[in-house]
């Protein structure tokens, strides 16, 4: 079988035996959308498909050309420029844009109290903002970390003086670097923006997700608060789902209210559809697929 065929097959599978749709257009949204490669982690996991193989089933599966990668699905190819090259190539060839990389860089604290642990950080997320921009991206997502046991204040304070490294690094190559609410500080809306604030670079802002919520481990910040406080910085945005229901709504969340927050805030870049829900689920219906009709129907009545 060749591998092009083993791939339809394999991820038809590992899909729920999604039969391709015919995709009509529609009244033009106000957003663009992009499909988040967190959304195929477990046909990845399994090797049913593989980080190169995104581009196509986003554009041919899901009829979306756009992508946004995670770092965890090729984590040893940062520095390797034939693997980039092929990956930007096969994009190209199908008309879909790369739009960012997700770093998850845990083991290099960003917001480490300890100088030297700060500066190994930026360094090695040096490597993948020259692999964003590398493989045509705008720009990377990093987390807020390693700052256990200090006040907000420290914290901001410490992972400040990171992300001026990377926008000082980044600002010449025109790449963009976005914060993502991840849980503890990072999901108190007011915190990352007081971060914003002290930053005050225009190539650093937020890329607001409609989960991670949870500041504490029974605590969780308000979804509209978090979303509102943080979209004036919003360089992009992560429409994260876990649960329909059976009129294919968000069951945890008011995504009508969710994206009026967005279109508010004058937002009309990427809004990454990004399913999160029990992996399992994905055999049953595609949260995917689901995702995106919500997107669609959502932000065409709000245009």
């Amino acid at each position: 079988m060749q591998r092009r065929d083993f791939l339809s097959t394999t991820a038809q599978a590992s899909l729920g035996a999604l039969v391709l749709p015919s995709f009509s257009k529609s009244s033009p949204l106000f957003f663009k959308m992009s499909l988040a490669e967190w959304s195929l982690r477990q046909p990845i996991r399994k090797e049913q498909m593989t980080n190169l193989d995104f581009p196509r089933i986003a554009k041919e599966f899901y009829g979306i050309d756009a992508v946004e990668y995670v770092n965890q699905f090729f984590l040893d190819k940062v520095k390797d420029q034939e693997y980039l090259r092929e990956l930007k190539q096969r994009a190209d060839d199908l008309g879909v844009t790369n739009v960012l990389i997700m770093l998850d860089l845990w083991e290099y604290p960003t917001a480490s109290p300890v100088e030297s642990e700060r500066i190994k950080s930026a360094e090695k997320h040096y490597e993948w903002i020259d692999a964003a921009q590398a493989i045509g991206c705008h720009g990377v997502r990093i987390n807020a970390n390693g700052y256990e046991g200090k006040s907000p204040e420290e914290a901001a304070d410490l992972f400040v003086d990171t992300l001026i490294r990377l926008s000082d690094y980044a600002k010449p190559m025109n790449m963009n670097i976005m914060v993502e609410n991840h849980g503890d500080y990072s999901s108190n809306g007011k915190w990352l923006a007081m971060v914003m604030k002290k930053t005050n670079r225009d190539n650093v802002g937020t890329l607001p997700d409609f989960g991670n919520t949870r500041i504490a481990k029974d605590e969780e910040y308000d979804r509209y608060q978090l979303v509102e406080e943080l979209m004036p910085y919003a360089i992009g945005v992560s429409a994260k789902t876990t649960e329909f229901n059976r009129k294919g709504k968000e069951a945890n969340m008011d995504y009508e209210r969710l994206m009026t927050i967005v279109k508010d805030a004058d937002f009309n870049g990427y809004v990454g559809v990004e399913f999160g829900g029990k992996l399992e689920e994905m055999h049953k219906k595609d949260g995917i697929m689901l995702t995106k009709k919500l997107l669609e129907r959502v932000g065409g009545q709000l245009s």
